[in-house]
């Protein structure tokens, strides 16, 4: 009799084991579809991997739990498949000429300066999203100017040269459509507490902005 429970009992730690492993190899099978395992090469950082694969460095940082964001040659990393970055893109990347560019960084940099670099990067994507919304002018020009839509075109501050972070969030809104293309406004509640912009469906709230549709 004992040696019978002996043997249902190793069967049926023989079937856990398996079981958890099947489960463990069809969790590692589903990892594989969505994600690559990339090699650093030379000199290689996380911003230039992360320019290279067009996804962003804060997506790459976190999938990595890279603290500091220092690699070395030869370090591996989880990088999202292309064909998934691609189905996570609400809309095609959007053109803009040098002039354009210039002017949006300099948007950001006097609206989002002291900001996150995420929540420069989601100030350019709503003056994007305006410009392919029906409701706004249809270059980013007509959004930026449109009447008291922007407090730097009032002050004049959206003169001031763009810095660089400015300049990379415009090309990293460009490909990198973290925000539902409804996104169209965005104010800091503490300096405009009083304002119909509370009673809009809030996206998402990056530093001091709140990002809504």
């Amino acid at each position: 009799m004992l040696k019978l429970i002996a043997v249902i009992f190793a069967a049926s730690t023989l079937f856990l084991v398996h079981f958890i492993q099947s489960a463990d190899l069809r969790v590692y099978a589903e990892t594989l579809d969505v994600y690559d395992i990339y090699e650093v090469k030379g000199n290689e950082t996380i911003s230039s991997i992360a320019d290279q694969l067009e996804v962003s460095e804060e997506e790459l940082t976190m999938m990595n739990h890279l603290e500091d964001r220092t690699v070395q040659k030869g370090d591996k990393l989880i990088v999202p498949k292309v064909e998934e970055k691609e189905k996570k893109e609400k809309k095609p990347d959007i053109s803009l000429t040098s002039e354009e560019k210039d002017l949006l960084a300099r948007l950001i940099h006097a609206e989002a300066k002291g900001e996150p670099f995420e929540g420069k990067v989601a100030v350019a994507e709503v003056v994007i999203n305006r410009v392919q919304d029906e409701r706004f002018p249809d270059t980013i020009r007509g959004v930026i100017y449109e009447n008291k839509q922007f407090q730097p075109v009032d002050n004049g501050s959206i003169n001031k040269p763009a810095d660089k972070e400015a300049k990379k969030a415009v090309k990293q809104a460009m490909k990198n459509h973290a925000l539902p293309d409804e996104t169209v406004f965005f104010h800091n509640p503490t300096i405009v507490p009083q304002s119909w912009l509370n009673t809009r469906e809030v996206v998402t709230e990056i530093g001091n902005h709140r990002f809504s549709m």
